[in-house]
């Protein structure tokens, strides 16, 4: 997919990981974002006859800044990661936090500090390609679970992503929408766009299709943690009267639980 000279390729990683080369052929620079599995990572770098630049770490866990030391080690990468977790993000070079803008090329990539899976979990924005890697934190139809955080946390985590343009293409980490879909039907079977986007979820995954990327748009329109306003999932789950993050809290226990 190439937007604003941004090319982003999308491959599979490990069981349910996705791994993503950003290539900007104006600069040549090219990340891979988090590095989930050293050799697909390796394969689409030869495949697209791209050399990588830079790993963009969105957090610490192994399925995405395992692969950190070997790859530093044989392309000279520079790591950049979460400065609130930079003592676990193998070989970091460059820190950022929330609001940081860093330079990919002619690209402004701005970084959002995002706890809530970790205590410090980030995703990255680039405004003018209108795509945002968003790690585990934001899933098709679903959010990452609170290992480190708190749902207060993730819920603010949450709110920044939703305050971006609908037409964002959203880049995570995990195939889990097959199964978030049929979670998010039990909250609110009676969203009519969700319905049919699981339908359509069911038919990609019979035929081995991938159901990422996704727009900021459409999970606003389907996916329960982005809609703890939605009076259906409120009355589904009997909070009615609750606010937004206690509606969000209810939601993710549930899932928890599903």
């Amino acid at each position: 997919m190439t937007t604003s000279n941004l090319q982003v390729h999308q491959f599979p990683c490990l069981e349910d990981n996705y791994g993503y080369l950003l290539h900007d052929p104006d600069s040549g620079f090219t990340a891979t974002i988090d590095t989930p599995e050293v050799e697909a990572i390796e394969r689409a770098l030869e495949e697209k006859g791209w050399k990588l630049t830079h790993i963009l770490n969105t957090h610490h866990h192994f399925d995405h800044a395992g692969g950190n030391l070997e790859l530093k080690e044989t392309t000279d990468a520079v790591v950049i990661g979460p400065r609130a977790d930079s003592k676990r993000i193998p070989g970091i070079d460059i820190q950022l936090g929330n609001g940081d803008v860093y330079l990919f090329g002619k690209h402004e990539m701005t970084v959002f500090e995002t706890p809530g899976h970790t205590s410090g979990h980030c995703v990255y924005y680039f405004a003018d390609s209108e795509v945002i890697f968003a790690g585990d934190t934001l899933f098709a139809l679903g959010c990452g679970r609170l290992f480190e955080g708190t749902a207060e946390q993730m819920w603010d985590s949450i709110q920044k992503l939703l305050a971006l343009p609908d037409k964002t293409v959203v880049y995570c980490a995990h195939e889990y929408t097959q199964a978030n879909a049929k979670f998010a039907l039990s909250v609110e079977p009676q969203n009519q766009e969700l319905v049919e986007r699981a339908a359509e979820i069911d038919k990609l995954r019979a035929d081995n299709q991938p159901t990422i990327p996704t727009t900021i748009g459409l999970e606003r329109r389907t996916n329960p943690f982005m809609r703890p306003n939605s009076i259906a999932l409120r009355e589904t789950i009997g909070l009615i009267d609750g606010s937004d993050v206690e509606v969000f809290a209810e939601t993710r226990q549930r899932k928890d639980n599903f």
